[in-house]
């Protein structure tokens, strides 16, 4: 059954790029292992403004960072020293685990094409045994994952098993996500199989159990194979869900489910001891407050 209705905040990251903040919410910290969902955009910017909007270098623990196009292009670099453009439909899924930095750089125009830059970046928490993991990043392009098409409603699975497809995309929990179009009309049933699932409503309009939903809207449901979305217009859905792992403490950009080892990273970006991405090394966000 619907187990609750969350409607995103603005946050603004500032110079013009601007997200509608989901997770975590005060009522509901979670769904599955998911702690964390912005959706930014579509946005576009002048030339002249583009370098101001880079999200500079900043450190994570204890979580995967999953972080998915649905138009524009954004170039991901960090202290592994990896460097990888992302576009509309690839992966990028970086683990953070024991620590990693990271920053995310626009180019113009092609960040801003496809009617401008829109971004899902969700953060999947670790389970306690892999919250220490190596840090570790890997890109999966679109002609990797799974699709399928049926009854007026596209599906690309992104990450874990639904709907009888398997991503490749390496996870450390049961989980599943999915970036799905539906037509006017279209009808089904969320896939089941997991204690906590979640639609969010990107564009469009969708009906369930007689209610209607916009976008900005997450619908949180438990084990329910028989719930029944409707798009009463052309939408665009993300679908994930998954086992819960327990209580997680979150500070800025830091999750684990020790209060001690949030302190810890603190303190580790303060005094440097979380490498910055080479090349991308002269500058980096400083720890809020």
């Amino acid at each position: 059954m619907l187990e609750m209705v969350i409607t995103a905040r603005p946050a603004d990251l500032g110079h013009g790029l601007t997200v509608k903040r989901v997770l975590p919410y005060a009522k509901r910290r979670m769904v599955g292992p998911w702690i964390f969902v912005d959706h930014a955009g579509p946005v576009t910017m002048a030339p002249e403004d583009t370098s101001a909007a880079d999200v500079r270098p900043h450190p994570h623990i204890g979580l995967s960072t999953v972080s998915y196009l649905l138009s524009g292009q954004v170039m991901h670099r960090d202290s592994l020293g990896m460097k990888q453009s992302i576009v509309p439909g690839d992966v990028n899924w970086m683990t953070a685990g024991r620590g990693i930095s990271h920053s995310e750089r626009f180019s113009h125009p092609e960040s801003f094409a496809g009617g401008g830059l829109e971004l899902m970046q969700l953060w999947v928490a670790l389970p306690e045994a892999d919250e220490e993991t190596d840090p570790a990043f890997t890109h999966y392009p679109a002609a990797d994952l799974p699709v399928q098409e049926a009854d007026g409603v596209w599906m690309r699975l992104i990450a874990g098993s639904a709907y009888g497809m398997t991503s490749p995309v390496r996870t450390h929990s049961p989980l599943f996500y999915l970036h799905t179009e539906w037509q006017a009309g279209a009808s089904k049933a969320l896939p089941g199989g997991h204690s906590e699932q979640a639609v969010y409503v990107a564009h469009g309009e969708i009906e369930h159990a007689g209610q209607t939903y916009v976008p900005g809207q997450l619908l949180v449901f438990g084990d329910d194979a028989d719930a029944v979305i409707t798009a009463r217009e052309k939408s665009t859905l993300m679908i994930f869900g998954g086992e819960p792992l327990g209580e997680r403490h979150v500070f800025w950009n830091f999750v684990s489910s020790r209060k001690e080892r949030i302190e810890q990273a603190k303190e580790d970006w303060q005094a440097g001891r979380i490498p910055l991405p080479p090349g991308d090394d002269k500058e980096w966000i400083p720890l809020p407050g």
